[in-house]
Protein backbone atom coordinates (compact mmCIF):
# COMPACT_ATOMS: atom_id res chain seq x y z
CA UNK A 1 0.00 0.00 0.00
CA UNK A 2 1.68 3.19 -1.12
CA UNK A 3 0.59 6.52 0.68
CA UNK A 4 1.25 10.27 -0.56
CA UNK A 5 4.90 11.64 -0.33
CA UNK A 6 4.79 13.75 2.51
CA UNK A 7 6.06 17.31 1.20
CA UNK A 8 9.81 18.42 2.40
CA UNK A 9 10.60 15.04 3.31
CA UNK A 10 13.25 14.95 0.43
CA UNK A 11 14.58 11.41 0.26
CA UNK A 12 14.64 9.97 3.48
CA UNK A 13 12.77 6.82 2.90
CA UNK A 14 9.22 8.75 4.18
CA UNK A 15 7.26 8.24 1.12
CA UNK A 16 4.74 6.22 2.97
CA UNK A 17 2.77 7.19 5.60
CA UNK A 18 6.08 8.03 7.36
CA UNK A 19 8.41 7.60 10.65
CA UNK A 20 10.88 4.90 10.42
CA UNK A 21 10.81 4.18 14.21
CA UNK A 22 8.59 1.52 14.89
CA UNK A 23 8.31 -1.69 17.17
CA UNK A 24 6.70 -4.52 17.38
CA UNK A 25 5.70 -6.75 20.16
CA UNK A 26 6.86 -10.61 20.29
CA UNK A 27 5.11 -13.48 21.64
CA UNK A 28 7.32 -16.60 21.90
CA UNK A 29 9.96 -15.41 18.68
CA UNK A 30 6.95 -14.89 16.87
CA UNK A 31 5.60 -11.18 15.56
CA UNK A 32 1.83 -10.42 16.01
CA UNK A 33 -0.32 -7.53 15.66
CA UNK A 34 1.65 -6.21 12.75
CA UNK A 35 -0.74 -3.11 12.56
CA UNK A 36 1.67 -0.22 10.97
CA UNK A 37 3.35 -0.79 7.70
CA UNK A 38 6.75 1.60 7.90
CA UNK A 39 5.83 5.17 9.04
CA UNK A 40 1.84 4.58 9.64
CA UNK A 41 2.27 5.65 13.26
CA UNK A 42 2.90 8.90 13.23
CA UNK A 43 -0.06 9.35 11.01
CA UNK A 44 -2.24 7.08 13.28
CA UNK A 45 -1.27 9.85 15.92
CA UNK A 46 -2.07 12.51 13.93
CA UNK A 47 -5.63 11.01 13.36
CA UNK A 48 -5.65 10.31 17.10
CA UNK A 49 -4.99 13.87 17.82
CA UNK A 50 -7.56 15.01 15.12
CA UNK A 51 -10.13 13.36 17.78
CA UNK A 52 -8.80 15.55 20.80
CA UNK A 53 -5.06 16.86 21.91
CA UNK A 54 -3.66 13.93 23.94
CA UNK A 55 -0.76 13.73 26.21
CA UNK A 56 1.99 10.67 25.12
CA UNK A 57 1.17 8.72 27.96
CA UNK A 58 -2.39 8.75 26.57
CA UNK A 59 -1.22 7.88 22.83
CA UNK A 60 0.09 4.71 24.77
CA UNK A 61 -2.72 3.82 26.51
CA UNK A 62 -5.21 4.89 23.22
CA UNK A 63 -3.21 2.28 20.82
CA UNK A 64 -3.16 -0.35 23.13
CA UNK A 65 -7.16 -0.23 23.82
CA UNK A 66 -7.75 0.33 20.67
CA UNK A 67 -6.02 -2.73 19.66
CA UNK A 68 -7.22 -4.89 22.58
CA UNK A 69 -3.93 -5.15 24.11
CA UNK A 70 -2.36 -6.69 21.05
CA UNK A 71 0.35 -3.30 20.61
CA UNK A 72 1.11 -1.17 22.89
CA UNK A 73 3.82 1.52 21.78
CA UNK A 74 6.79 2.27 24.35
CA UNK A 75 7.52 5.46 24.90
CA UNK A 76 10.94 5.25 23.41
CA UNK A 77 8.81 4.72 20.14
CA UNK A 78 5.81 7.79 21.08
CA UNK A 79 7.44 10.60 22.40
CA UNK A 80 10.27 10.65 19.51
CA UNK A 81 7.66 10.19 17.07
CA UNK A 82 6.02 13.34 18.68
CA UNK A 83 8.99 15.59 18.76
CA UNK A 84 9.13 14.54 14.68
CA UNK A 85 5.87 15.74 14.49
CA UNK A 86 6.42 18.52 16.49
CA UNK A 87 9.50 19.82 14.57
CA UNK A 88 7.70 19.14 11.11
CA UNK A 89 5.23 21.65 12.64
CA UNK A 90 2.04 18.67 12.16
CA UNK A 91 1.39 19.01 15.43
CA UNK A 92 1.98 21.36 18.27
CA UNK A 93 2.01 22.01 21.93
CA UNK A 94 -1.29 22.94 23.71
CA UNK A 95 -2.38 24.62 26.62
CA UNK A 96 -1.73 21.63 29.80
CA UNK A 97 -1.06 20.86 33.60
CA UNK A 98 3.05 21.45 34.09
CA UNK A 99 5.46 18.92 33.50
CA UNK A 100 3.04 17.01 31.22
CA UNK A 101 3.04 17.88 27.02
CA UNK A 102 -0.66 18.42 25.60
CA UNK A 103 -0.33 17.35 21.96
CA UNK A 104 -2.79 18.94 19.25
CA UNK A 105 -3.04 18.43 15.49
CA UNK A 106 -2.18 21.95 13.48
CA UNK A 107 -3.88 22.93 10.08
CA UNK A 108 -0.41 21.45 8.27
CA UNK A 109 -0.63 18.05 10.45
CA UNK A 110 -4.84 17.95 9.52
CA UNK A 111 -3.64 18.25 5.36
CA UNK A 112 -0.91 15.66 6.14
CA UNK A 113 -3.31 13.35 7.60
CA UNK A 114 -6.28 13.87 4.49
CA UNK A 115 -3.87 13.22 1.64
CA UNK A 116 -3.12 9.42 4.30
CA UNK A 117 -6.33 8.97 5.33
CA UNK A 118 -7.19 5.65 3.49
CA UNK A 119 -4.21 4.23 4.66
CA UNK A 120 -4.88 5.57 8.56
CA UNK A 121 -8.48 3.91 7.96
CA UNK A 122 -6.82 0.57 7.06
CA UNK A 123 -4.40 0.40 9.87
CA UNK A 124 -6.99 1.57 12.27
CA UNK A 125 -9.59 -1.44 10.90
CA UNK A 126 -6.38 -4.17 11.31
CA UNK A 127 -6.59 -2.43 14.79
CA UNK A 128 -10.16 -3.19 15.02
CA UNK A 129 -10.20 -6.59 14.11
CA UNK A 130 -7.21 -7.41 16.43
CA UNK A 131 -9.24 -6.21 19.17
CA UNK A 132 -12.06 -8.15 18.74
CA UNK A 133 -10.10 -11.38 18.27
CA UNK A 134 -7.97 -10.52 21.73
CA UNK A 135 -11.52 -10.58 23.27
CA UNK A 136 -11.65 -9.72 26.66
CA UNK A 137 -8.71 -11.62 27.93
CA UNK A 138 -5.59 -10.55 26.64
CA UNK A 139 -6.28 -6.68 28.73
CA UNK A 140 -7.46 -8.22 31.76
CA UNK A 141 -4.64 -10.63 32.03
CA UNK A 142 -2.09 -7.80 31.19
CA UNK A 143 -3.55 -5.56 33.56
CA UNK A 144 -3.13 -8.26 36.23
CA UNK A 145 0.25 -8.70 35.15
CA UNK A 146 1.05 -4.76 35.48
CA UNK A 147 -0.13 -4.94 38.53
CA UNK A 148 2.02 -8.10 39.91
CA UNK A 149 5.05 -6.24 38.28
CA UNK A 150 4.22 -2.78 39.86
CA UNK A 151 3.49 -4.54 43.60
CA UNK A 152 7.19 -6.78 42.96
CA UNK A 153 9.26 -3.75 41.97
CA UNK A 154 7.25 -1.35 44.99
CA UNK A 155 8.16 -4.45 47.66
CA UNK A 156 11.91 -5.45 46.43
CA UNK A 157 12.47 -1.67 46.01
CA UNK A 158 13.16 -2.09 50.21
CA UNK A 159 15.10 -4.06 51.87
CA UNK A 160 14.16 -8.08 51.57
CA UNK A 161 15.17 -10.95 54.50
CA UNK A 162 16.12 -14.42 52.75
CA UNK A 163 12.50 -15.17 54.64
CA UNK A 164 10.58 -12.47 52.71
CA UNK A 165 12.55 -13.61 49.62
CA UNK A 166 10.95 -16.89 50.62
CA UNK A 167 7.89 -15.76 50.62
CA UNK A 168 7.64 -13.73 47.73
CA UNK A 169 9.12 -16.43 45.43
CA UNK A 170 6.65 -19.34 47.28
CA UNK A 171 3.26 -17.26 46.19
CA UNK A 172 4.40 -16.59 42.46
CA UNK A 173 5.24 -20.52 42.48
CA UNK A 174 1.67 -21.12 43.94
CA UNK A 175 0.11 -18.64 41.41
CA UNK A 176 1.59 -20.24 38.57
CA UNK A 177 0.65 -23.72 39.76
CA UNK A 178 -2.98 -22.66 40.57
CA UNK A 179 -3.29 -21.20 36.94
CA UNK A 180 -2.27 -24.30 35.41
CA UNK A 181 -5.03 -26.32 37.15
CA UNK A 182 -7.89 -23.74 35.94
Amino acid sequence: MRFAHHPGRGGRGFGRMGHHHEHHQHRRGRRFGRFFEHGDLRFVILALLEEQPRHGYELIKELEERTGGAYRPSAGVIYPTLALLEDEGLVALAGGETGRKLYEITDQGRAALDANRTGVEAVFARMEEAARSAGPVRPRVGRAMMNLGMALKTRLSRPVTEDDLDRIVGMIDDTAAAIERV
